[in-house]
């Protein structure tokens, strides 16, 4: 085994003489001066916004990478806010953290954030699926009768969402977008997102993979829009050529979301199952958690807790 694969996982970034600005589920944010900001990403899990004592080995340098090359693809359809990665271009007061800096880091401009997230969908799953079967909408979108689970929409559809400080996002129509933003940026965030979606979404699936849906955040920086941060991460891998859709109709496919920690979907609206998963990652030892199975047993649930150090599921 590598010395790169016995790393620590870095739960919480301690920079004493730099100032802390923000701390999310994930990130660590620092401000270096008025236009600079450094951007840390942390190994740190979480589910049903609960932060997991527990982190996955180098997950922060996946996202950072991710990132990065999505930023880069896309370049020609966006401008980003990255200055550099290159751990050895940055300044002098922060080579003393080098090594846990590199590969999960990136300086970039500060620039002000909109108040809302922008999501697109390109196939009817998750919980879109859901809602589609109770109201034959998704985000109060009318859609045609007889859809498949997993199945392309003819057009990816734009669903906004408040950006919520703490809890969850709350789907807002484009019309209170339009009274957030103002008409003219929300339209152009609307564009920007369905070009970056179908670009991004088109270049993946010919590799075997389906952005099945994203959500993308934008700021403005000197009046000029960019692209700071949610870069196409929940995909499906797609189980037929790559010029195939056909063949992942009908089925629910597995995810590679980022939060990739426990079923959820076993617990669906069951308020008593998510309270005991719940229940189960609050007393979760340290170490990392690999399997929370849940069984029917007579009108109830049995909830096993398994430890090891491979996560599987998701949190959607």
């Amino acid at each position: 085994m590598t010395n790169k694969l016995l790393d620590p996982v870095i739960l919480k970034t301690d920079f004493p003489d730099l100032q802390l600005l923000a701390s999310g589920k994930v990130r660590d944010v620092y401000q270096l001066d008025n236009e600079r900001l450094l951007f840390v990403a942390t190994d740190r899990i979480s589910a049903f916004d609960y932060v997991l004592a527990t982190g996955i080995p180098h997950k922060g340098r996946v996202l950072s990478q991710i990132s990065l090359f999505w930023f880069d693809f896309l370049s020609d359809v966006v401008p980003n806010h990255v200055i550099t990665a290159d751990v050895d271009r940055y300044p002098e007061a922060l080579q003393k953290y080098a090594d846990q800096l590199r590969g999960r880091s990136m300086i970039v401009h500060r620039a002000e954030m909109f108040p809302v997230e922008c999501v697109v969908r390109g196939y009817i799953s998750g919980s879109a699926w859901k809602e589609y079967q109770a109201t034959r909408k998704v985000c109060g979108i009318a859609l045609p009768e007889g859809l498949r689970e997993s199945e392309a929409f003819p057009e990816p559809i734009f669903t906004p969402s408040t950006k919520a400080v703490t809890g969850h996002d709350e789907n807002i129509s484009f019309a209170r977008m339009c009274e957030i933003l103002g008409a003219e940026t929300s339209s152009t965030l609307r564009e920007l997102t369905l070009r970056i979606y179908k670009k991004a979404a088109a270049y993946a699936r010919q590799r075997g993979i389906i952005i099945a849906d994203t959500k993308f955040e934008f700021a403005a920086r000197r009046r000029e829009l960019r692209w700071p941060t949610r870069c196409l991460r929940r995909t499906l891998p797609a189980s037929g050529p790559p010029t195939s859709t056909r063949r992942d109709e009908g089925r629910n496919l597995s995810t590679s979301n980022t939060s990739v920690i426990i079923w959820k979907r076993f617990a669906g609206t069951n308020s008593h199952l998510l309270r005991l998963c719940r229940k189960k990652l609050r007393a979760a030892p340290a170490r990392s958690i690999s399997r929370l199975t849940f069984r029917s047993r007579g009108a109830g649930w049995m909830c096993k807790r398994r430890a090891g150090t491979r996560a599987v599921g998701r949190a959607a």
